[in-house]
């Protein structure tokens, strides 16, 4: 079974129509979270995840955008989901508040969680993974994002996943990220010769327009860097 995997979109159309075109065939699509706040497209980038995703939980952007203030401490948080309020409907609105803040694919195998395992919205970044095996069960993989920082790492027989931001990369590259799950069954396996595979991971980069996000960002009034970030991954 083959899973596409995003994170952090941040309303960042241009990022995530590239990223669904260079994905390769896959069986499901999830998302683990932050399909608002920041950019200026928040009614098209939830229509579109719930249009292809199979598997969404919540993340922190997603649950607080009712209420920005909780931001105030970072304009350009608080601007983009003061946005995303305005622009969301009721009915979008309520969607976002009903995610659940964990689910599981590939029939259970790999959990689903936006930020820490149990630590609400603390970060988990590539080199904390293999201190997330105490949090899994025997023969469990985790994914997750937040960080907006990719990787992959095993740890003690557990694959642990950040597929990157699609939207708001901060690990120096600009491009927009994703990943590809591999998960074989045994029948696939035995199909390719040789019994079950191990599952693997493609951690992704896709080229997308980042100037005309900039563009779109100051037109809509939102902090300029917001915008300019982006040139950088950062």
């Amino acid at each position: 079974m083959r899973i596409g995997l995003v994170s952090d979109i941040h309303a960042n159309l241009p990022a995530l129509e590239a990223v669904l075109d260079d994905m390769p065939p896959v069986d499901a699509l999830a998302c683990v979270g932050d399909v608002v706040g920041y950019n200026p497209w928040p009614v098209e980038c939830v229509r579109l995840i719930r249009e292809e995703a199979d598997a969404v939980v919540q993340g922190n952007h997603d649950r607080v955008v009712e209420t920005p203030e909780r931001y105030a401490a970072n304009r350009m948080a608080e601007a983009g989901l003061a946005y995303a309020k305005r622009n969301l409907s009721s009915e979008a609105l309520e969607w976002l508040r009903q995610l659940p803040t964990e689910t599981s694919v590939a029939g259970g195998r790999y959990r689903l969680v936006h930020s820490h395992p149990t630590r609400e919205d603390a970060y988990v970044y590539p080199g904390e993974f293999p201190n997330m095996a105490r949090y899994l069960d025997d023969g469990e993989g985790l994914v997750l994002g937040h960080t907006h920082v990719q990787g992959a790492e095993r740890a003690e027989g557990h694959l642990v996943v950040n597929p990157g931001s699609v939207g708001q990369p901060r690990d120096g590259d600009p491009r927009a990220a994703y990943a590809v799950l591999d998960t074989p069954t045994e029948s696939e396996g035995d199909a390719e010769g040789g019994g079950t595979h191990e599952d693997a991971v493609d951690l992704r980069r896709v080229e997308y327009d980042v100037e005309h996000v900039v563009e779109a960002v100051e037109a809509a009034g939102l902090p300029e860097r917001t915008g300019k970030r982006l040139r950088h991954g950062e």
